[in-house]
């Protein structure tokens, strides 16, 4: 009986023992002596990089952190891993990396609640020095042996009236590793989300969640997967899923999504001096495959 017990116990999934430790002003986030993800505030706006999985692999691009990775295209130096921002703030992109531009930015202040698997960061969002929005952002994290879970909570509050506009350049963006696109030399991923929209037919569909699916850059089966809460803004919201590994929840991109309508600003959200926005997401990495009953419950957890 005891040798089945411990068998049993060992089948189980392990919780990871998390620690969250700030250095120069990043947040690292160690499960033990191994390093999951690192907030880092070195770009022009905040990000998670690396995002290691629970093969040991990051499931992100290293670029434009390291260059010259085989496998990897030195495309979109915007594309920082796992962030979230948006390409126009009252008309000014904080997508995009300013050239010639008087630069827009998200600064961090000061990080508050750092605890052993959260920490709240207070930033602004600024244009040439001008600041446009505060926003709290906590980012909680669960990891076993088989998944790690990394919820983001934002809550944005103007500093004067500020209109997101209708554009396919936001907002909370993930790029993938080479290996879970699909296309390129290595790419050997598929898309599929919550609606049954499967690899290009996903791009600029509403959906609860989409996941990527294929193997990691060591090879093992894995899972990546980003969902929208129910409370957020125009839910389910519309996806920038792309084949060359980019995937962005993006509530304001409504024309540029639904190319039929003819309205540029459909998707314009006006938020008036001093009231908040608050979204919520959660990002699922698995080793494993795919199945789609499994997000699907995932999926009923987080709404509640």
């Amino acid at each position: 009986m005891r040798i089945l017990l411990g068998l049993f116990l060992f089948t189980l999934p392990l919780s990871a023992q998390l620690k969250l430790t700030e250095v120069d002003r990043t947040i690292q986030v160690t499960d033990g002596e191994k390093l999951i993800t690192t907030f880092r505030t070195d770009k022009q706006v905040p990000c998670l990089y690396p995002l290691i999985g629970p093969s040991g692999s990051s499931v992100t691009r290293h670029f434009p952190f390291k260059k010259d990775v085989p496998g990897e295209q030195s495309d979109h130096p915007h594309h920082i891993s796992f962030w979230f921002t948006h390409g126009l703030v009252n008309g000014h992109d904080f997508w995009h990396e300013a050239k010639g531009a008087k630069p827009s930015k998200i600064v961090l202040k000061s990080y508050a609640d750092i605890g052993e698997s959260s920490f709240t960061a207070n930033l602004t969002w600024e244009h040439d020095t001008k600041s446009l929005l505060t926003e709290k952002r906590t980012y909680a994290f669960t990891s076993t042996n088989t998944e790690l879970i990394i919820d983001l909570t934002s809550t944005l509050t103007a500093l004067e009236d500020i209109t997101f506009g209708d554009t396919k350049e936001g907002s909370l963006g993930l790029r993938l590793t080479p290996s879970l696109r699909l296309k390129g030399k290595v790419a050997k991923g598929s898309i599929e989300n919550s609606e049954g929209h499967q690899n290009k037919a996903a791009w600029g569909k509403r959906a609860k969640w989409v996941a990527y699916h294929g193997p990691d850059s060591q090879g093992k089966a894995s899972v990546v997967t980003l969902m929208d809460h129910p409370s957020n803004l125009r839910h389910p919201t519309w996806w920038h899923a792309r084949d060359y590994g980019l995937l962005a929840a993006n509530p304001f991109g409504q024309h540029d999504f639904e190319l039929k309508k003819k309205k540029p600003h459909l998707g314009d959200y006006l938020l008036k001096k001093n009231q908040s926005l608050a979204q919520r997401y959660r990002l699922i990495i698995q080793a494993g495959d795919f199945d789609k009953t499994t997000l699907k419950n995932h999926f009923q957890t987080f709404s509640k």
